[in-house]
């Protein structure tokens, strides 16, 4: 087999070197990177010498060298000038003896397909390389962060926009946006801040063509990665979470459940003087957090879940999983919490829609005071609409000032009387205003 030998003139080894660098810098596999650069050689050879061309291209990532290689048949007489070669031809080109049907291999300097293709092509080849390259980074990018989803990352902040922070992981640009953050700490946070959050979603075309990776810090899984990072109980499976409602940055509800009856659910994850959910309520900017005892009674799960609030009853509907909540008249505030957000928690967390009821306030039939009051002023009384003590109590004095027989000092003793029996206290206001109109 006959060979002609050229001197290549550009430095292979130094295109080698850069793409040895380029594998080890963006974490791609050298055995791709190497593929890659024999496609793109292949190209240049394949407009130069035509698609048929016989060749053969040699990348060595580990000695730094790039041979081309044409191979083409001897023959007398040339039908086919890219795959032959005439005999003369290759005697004047070879050293070496030469024979027709022999294959004549000429060695191809990456110089000389430079200097045929000129600069278009080139570059042609560059961008092919390039968007190859590309395509393996944000393949690679992806199926690593897709693999990530809920997982608690520790990045830095890098550029703080309206919207959202864009935050760098192992030199990966990732966002926060707005409504992931926690409100109460945005103006907290600073260029080059290290901040801890959990990956919530990859999507693999993002806005600038890479991955997209979107972090949270106001999503529960974030709450509950930090409960498993601060918990050795949680992480180990002796302790599960089995609910999370929250408002971010103001206040959370976790339900957690023991598989061991030695091990406390609530106590476990409070910790030694709350060092544990203390170090959870300093990462959420001062969150306040309850901690509840899961059950499986719905019941049982929703009182303990309308906390601080104590429930009087509670009336399951199944089939719409929904609840109506009893509460006595002092415990409605705690209740419904600041602007509604305790109830709202608490159905979020037991997945009942849950509707609160004010319990009706103890009342006595008007007539039960027949001793004190006398049968005649009692039936105008219930002439008047006035029917039970808490009609009474609740009705305008000037109202009462208009039925026959009753005056100013009546109705104060008759209201110390009610008042004694639902034990409860007058109030000055009503008192200020019979004052008024007798005076």
């Amino acid at each position: 087999m006959a060979r002609l030998r050229r001197k290549p003139e550009i430095n292979k080894q130094t295109i080698v070197e850069a793409f040895a660098e380029m594998a080890k810098y963006k974490g791609i596999d050298r055995d791709l990177l190497q593929g890659i650069l024999e496609d793109t050689l292949s190209l240049l050879v394949r407009k130069k010498y035509g698609n048929e061309a016989n060749f053969d291209i040699i990348v060595n990532m580990e000695k730094g060298d790039i041979e081309i290689y044409l191979m083409k048949t001897i023959v007398e007489v040339v039908e086919d000038p890219i795959l032959e070669i005439s005999l003369d031809e290759a005697m004047k080109i070879s050293d070496e003896p030469c024979e027709i049907g022999e294959e004549f291999v000429i060695e191809i300097s990456l110089d000389s397909i430079g200097e045929s293709f000129g600069r278009r092509l080139i570059n042609l080849a560059t961008q092919s390389l390039t968007q190859r390259i590309k395509e393996i980074e944000k393949n690679n990018i992806y199926n690593e962060y897709a693999n990530k989803i809920g997982e608690v990352i520790v990045g830095e902040i890098y550029q703080i926009r309206r919207n959202d922070l864009l935050i760098m992981h192992n030199k990966v640009e990732m966002h926060m946006p707005r409504e992931e953050q926690i409100p109460t700490e945005s103006m907290k946070y600073k260029k080059n801040q290290n901040i801890k959050s959990v990956i919530k979603a990859v999507k693999k075309n993002g806005p600038a063509g890479l991955p997209e990776i979107i972090l949270s810090r106001a999503n529960e899984k974030f709450l509950e990665r930090l409960f498993e990072i601060e918990i050795p109980e949680i992480y180990d499976g002796l302790i599960q979470i089995k609910a999370i409602a929250r408002d971010p940055g103001r206040r959370s509800k976790v339900a957690v459940q023991s598989f061991d009856d030695r091990v406390d659910p609530v106590g476990a994850c409070v910790g030694m003087k709350g060092v544990r959910i203390h170090s959870i309520v300093r990462e959420l900017n001062n969150e306040n957090i309850d901690l509840i005892e899961y059950s499986d009674d719905p019941q049982t799960f929703i009182q303990r879940a309308l906390l601080p609030a104590q429930a009087k009853e509670i009336q399951l509907f199944e089939d719409t999983r929904s609840a109506n909540v009893i509460v006595t008249e002092d415990q409605v505030p705690l209740a419904i919490g600041t602007n509604g957000q305790n109830i709202r928690l608490a159905s979020q967390l037991t997945g009942y829609n849950l509707t609160l009821i004010k319990e009706a306030s103890e009342d006595i039939d008007i007539a039960e005071f027949n001793e004190e009051i006398g049968e005649e002023l009692i039936n105008k009384l219930i002439e008047k609409d006035i029917k039970t003590a808490r009609d009474f109590l609740e009705a305008d004095p000037e109202y009462l000032l208009t039925i026959e027989g009753i005056d100013n000092n009546f109705i104060l003793e008759i209201r110390r009387i009610i008042l004694t029996e639902f034990e409860e206290e007058e109030n000055p206001e009503y008192i200020e205003k019979l004052n008024s109109l007798t005076n």
